[in-house]
């Protein structure tokens, strides 16, 4: 039996500890700072255990493409032409066996200053989750740090050919690379000259990559012949296989307790299969996270690239999302565990994250308070992890341009920037409510109560019946607002509403006998139902409940977690 339901705090280090508040458009290190390392203090990491947090995922540590670099610690400047904003994308990785030297007080410590802060998430009683960046690597790519006995990726390969099973990259060969226009308008000072050029990250085998490209990245070979009919050529084991390994270890080995896999479905699951059966001999209780949005694909990645979990965006995210913003009624959250065929407890819920839009923004929801229901069927929909991004607590609404980053809601990562509603928490390294507003304060308060019933037992460990079917198209029942399910084990039996309604709710909920059957509650018999949160409790007999339903009110964008007792 599973101990802990996993619950995951994603942060950036970059913009996490960044206390500059006069920021700069477009400014560099020295104009617009940078978190640290440091900056994870034992309070800050004390603060988000609180939450009901017990995995912590540090994105950008890895050392990726930057433009200011350290020439002083021969860690040359970056070419803005192949860099995605002055602090560079966190997934044009620069060397593998490196941290990101922006996030070290002491430059020349960098790696021992890492070391301390998964000492301290470890000292702390959580885990730490790196991300792993397979498919691409920065066009600039060279390790300094790597072993003596490690070859770096490119070093053997044979340039004269576009496809070799033996090349680390995919080349085209007598051409050179051409970077866009607009790139080369924009930075008129820079030159980049790749010859013969590679195959760039999102799979554009051509010299002319777009502005809307990853052309910043380069392609890794895995062993296909893109060019040729997908032909697999996994025999022997290709160079890049052998390299990646040694590269999971090597993070392992310092104590890294998982890896999010970014793009995972662009590497094929052959990989996969080999790679972490070959890693969890070693470190058997590491978990991976695959990046994956086709569904076709979950099974493939889970069966056969033994993934423990997978992104669930195109199927609860998307929803939830629509569902939020009023596009598309509650009962087809139902969809979303039908279609996944069993897999639900592989599947890792969240509504914010690097990539997608702050809920508070007005691209999503204009309000923080909207998602909280949301937020409780990603937390108790079934046995999978859950996740949030930092600054979705306290409702962080990434308002206005950075830099690269344009006004789209999201909070940049590919500039030196700030996150100002989390600043507010954060306060000078104190990390508490002192600056925060009441309904802050009362958000913050709701995430941790949420995230915390993630470990009631039967939320971790029980089965999940959707009530819904039952109450879809009964008339005292708005299904369109409204959503219900049923938690239970041996130990718990629990019944959860969520209100995604601006407006009170009276529902009366059926419970159907066959759900009562499932659950061994004898008949007829009398019920009671305690919320786990308020206390509030009522009493009902079962023939009533299955026939006229539990009478109750629901706040706007409210829910409950009503505990059974008979």
């Amino acid at each position: 039996m599973k101990k802990e339901k996993i619950i995951i705090y994603q942060l950036l280090p970059r913009l996490f500890g960044n206390k500059t508040t006069n920021l700069v458009f477009d400014g560099s290190r020295n104009e617009n700072g940078c978190g640290k390392f440091k900056n994870i203090s034992n309070k800050a990491l004390s603060e988000i255990k609180r939450l009901g947090v017990n995995y912590i995922w540090y994105t950008g540590i890895i050392e990726h493409a930057i433009v200011q670099g350290y020439p002083e610690h021969d860690i040359p400047n970056g070419n803005p032409l192949v860099i995605k904003g002055k602090a560079g994308s966190p997934y044009a990785i620069k060397d593998y066996y490196d941290v990101n030297p922006d996030l070290a007080e002491n430059v020349a410590n960098r790696l021992g200053e890492f070391q301390d802060l998964i000492d301290r998430t470890h000292q702390i009683g959580m885990k730490a989750i790196i991300d792993f960046v397979p498919n691409h690597l920065a066009r600039e790519y060279k390790s300094d740090q790597k072993p003596k006995s490690i070859k770096d990726f490119g070093d053997d390969d044979d340039t004269s050919l576009a496809f070799s099973a033996n090349n680390n990259y995919y080349y085209l060969p007598n051409q050179e690379l051409q970077l866009p226009n607009e790139l080369i308008s924009k930075h008129s000072a820079s030159t980049h000259r790749e010859y013969p050029a590679k195959a760039t990250g999102n799979n554009q085998f051509s010299a002319y990559p777009n502005k809307n490209d990853w052309y910043e990245t380069v392609k890794l070979n895995y062993g296909i012949d893109y060019l040729n009919g997908n032909t697999h050529h996994f025999d022997p084991v290709p160079d890049t296989w052998l390299k990646m390994k040694d590269i999971l270890l090597y993070w392992a080995k310092k104590g890294v307790d998982g890896f999010r896999c970014d793009m995972a479905e662009m590497v094929p699951a052959e990989f996969w299969n080999w790679v972490i059966g070959s890693v969890k001999n070693e470190f058997p209780e590491l978990i991976f996270i695959a990046e994956v949005y086709n569904p076709k694909l979950y099974e493939i990645y889970i069966r056969k690239g033994k993934f423990d979990y997978l992104y669930d965006k195109v199927g609860l995210y998307d929803t939830l999302k629509s569902v939020i913003r009023n596009e598309q009624p509650a009962h087809n959250i139902s969809n979303c565990w039908q279609s996944l065929n069993g897999l639900d407890r592989h599947m890792l819920r969240f509504l914010e994250n690097h990539d997608e839009q702050r809920i508070a923004s007005r691209f999503f929801a204009g309000k923080a308070e909207k998602a909280i229901p949301a937020m409780l069927v990603s937390t108790c929909l079934h046995k999978g992890p859950a996740m949030i991004y930092f600054g979705q607590e306290v409702g962080e609404a990434a308002v206005g341009e950075s830099g690269f980053s344009g006004n789209d809601g999201r909070t940049t990562i590919f500039d030196y920037w700030n996150v100002p509603e989390h600043q507010k928490w954060m306060n000078s390294g104190l990390f508490n409510d002192e600056l925060l507003s009441q309904s802050q304060i009362k958000l913050r308060k709701a995430y941790a109560d949420i995230l915390k019933l993630g470990q009631e037992p039967a939320i971790k460990n029980g089965a999940f019946y959707d009530v819904m079917w039952q109450n879809t198209d009964f008339h005292f029942f708005n299904s369109d607002r409204l959503y219900a399910f049923l938690r239970h084990n041996q130990e718990q039996r629990l019944l959860i509403i969520c209100n995604f309604d601006s407006q009170i709710q009276f529902p009366h909920v059926k419970i159907p006998s066959h759900a009562l059957e499932i659950m061994k509650i004898p008949r007829p018999i009398s019920i009671m139902f305690e919320d786990k949160l308020t206390g509030y409790s009522t009493k009902i007999g079962s023939e009533e409940l299955i026939s006229q339903g539990l009478k109750l009110e629901i706040d706007a964008y409210g829910f409950f977690i009503l505990e059974m007792q008979y």
